[in-house]
């Protein structure tokens, strides 16, 4: 019979307290990115700081909820959480509120707003965990896959509908969690050859080679004959089995395809300003005052602050407003300027630390589904590091997705904390489960 005095019995100490500190962190630098002499109190509601520290308050108040529930309870109702999720991100496209050119938000009372593709990432996680964790699903199935590939395609599609095309991206991590459950190697492969030949057609599609005869090879007929050489040669090097012609072919032909058909992906189905984000990524546009004006700014700034910083407040390109967006998506460069090198290193490495506590956590648990879940969070977080610190340096296209934890805003931060403390939760019961 289990004997716990409270909540707070079992968890694991060193994730919470670093959770807390970068979530003190983060509301540090938008005080500082949005700080006003006129407005200086924490609690001051018409600021973002102010907001912020409600919050916070609030996020508290769902960690404690979220471990006062019985842990069957997330077994219990993960894919009820999930079905949940898919109808507010149904119902938003319907009557949700259009904020810069997406319809993502949910107006409460006109004093808030609720980002259903926040809720959607933990209800996806719970779904996944559940139905990896079930009795005799095994992901080297071909069912396993559609079926795992379904429950990440439908609020992935639902949000490119808004359009938010960069939220929809974090659904690739659950492939890690996928990895770390058996899934081929095999198919990271295939991932970053789908993202190489991308890059590739786009940085070549202004590229011709004149030929005899008056013809012009274009740049993604000139992709197209390099993968057929190098499919060629692969063959030549493991002609002795007899299966090799036709994977070598099958891969060839599902390649050519993608290649023909990314113009059409590329001037279609990407936004205008998502198709400059990625041309001014690449190179092959530059617009420092137009699209590239974030990212201009952005470099500025973290460049700026040297190796210790300017100091508390003390950011100029801060101060005067140079970088939009710099308490949100940009939130990274208010570290870089105000708190240099160092500032910068010791918060990656904060994040860092988190993560790789969250693995070793989610490896000591018994119960399969904890450890699943646990990757689920670790993938998440992961993911909007790399893509949100990449893309305030220029290493990544500009998405639109949050610092976790440092980015101004409440979904964001309520959808982390309950994501983060379900782990916390599940982790303290551990004792009580049998192997």
């Amino acid at each position: 019979m289990r004997n716990k005095k409270s909540i707070l019995d079992g968890i694991d100490w060193p994730l919470v307290l670093i959770f807390g500190l970068l979530a003190f962190l983060g509301w540090l630098n938008i005080y500082a990115a949005t700080y006003s002499a006129e407005h200086n109190s924490i609690f001051d509601l018409s600021q973002s700081y102010g907001k912020q520290m409600l919050w916070i308050i609030l996020a508290i108040v769902l960690a404690l909820g979220t471990l006062l529930l019985d842990v069957k309870f997330f077994d219990s109702f993960s894919y009820i959480i999930y079905g949940v999720a898919v109808l507010l991100l149904i119902l938003v496209l319907v009557a949700g509120n259009e904020i810069k050119g997406a319809r993502s938000w949910f107006s409460i009372a006109g004093i808030f707003s609720i980002q259903p593709s926040e809720i959607a990432k933990y209800g996806t996680a719970l779904a996944v965990t559940k139905y990896i964790s079930s009795f005799n699903v095994k992901l080297k199935d071909l069912k396993t896959k559609l079926t795992m590939g379904l429950l990440l395609f439908v609020p992935a599609i639902l949000i490119i509908a808004q359009p938010d095309p960069g939220s929809a991206l974090v659904y690739a991590s659950f492939v890690l969690v996928m990895y770390r459950e058996g899934l081929s190697g095999n198919f990271l492969l295939i991932g970053i050859g789908a993202a190489v030949l991308f890059v590739l057609a786009i940085l070549l599609k202004e590229t011709a080679i004149n030929l005899p005869f008056e013809l012009v090879l274009s740049g993604k007929y000139i992709l197209i004959l390099s993968l057929i050489a190098i499919a060629g040669m692969i063959y030549w090097s493991i002609k002795k089995y007899k299966q090799s012609l036709l994977i070598i072919g099958s891969v060839l032909v599902i390649a050519i395809g993608y290649i023909l058909s990314i113009d059409y992906i590329f001037e279609n189905i990407l936004s205008d300003r998502h198709r400059n984000r990625i041309n001014e990524l690449l190179g092959i546009t530059f617009d420092p005052t137009g699209t590239g004006y974030n990212v201009y700014q952005s470099k500025i700034a973290i460049g700026s602050g040297g190796f210790s910083g300017k100091g508390f407040l003390q950011g100029t390109q801060t101060k005067y407003d140079f970088v939009p967006e710099q308490s949100t998506d940009f939130i990274f460069c208010t570290v870089g300027e105000e708190w240099g090198f160092l500032g910068a290193a010791a918060i990656i490495i904060l994040f860092l630390t988190l993560l790789f506590r969250l693995i070793v956590v989610a490896e000591r648990q018994k119960s399969k589904f904890s450890r699943i879940y646990g990757y689920c969070v670790a993938s998440i977080l992961f993911f909007h590091l790399a893509i949100n610190i990449g893309m305030t340096i220029g290493l990544a296209p500009v998405i639109g997705i949050p610092l976790p934890l440092f980015s101004y805003g409440g979904s964001s931060l309520w959808s982390f904390t309950v994501l983060f403390f379900t782990f916390i939760k599940l982790d303290a019961e551990r004792s009580h489960v049998l192997r």
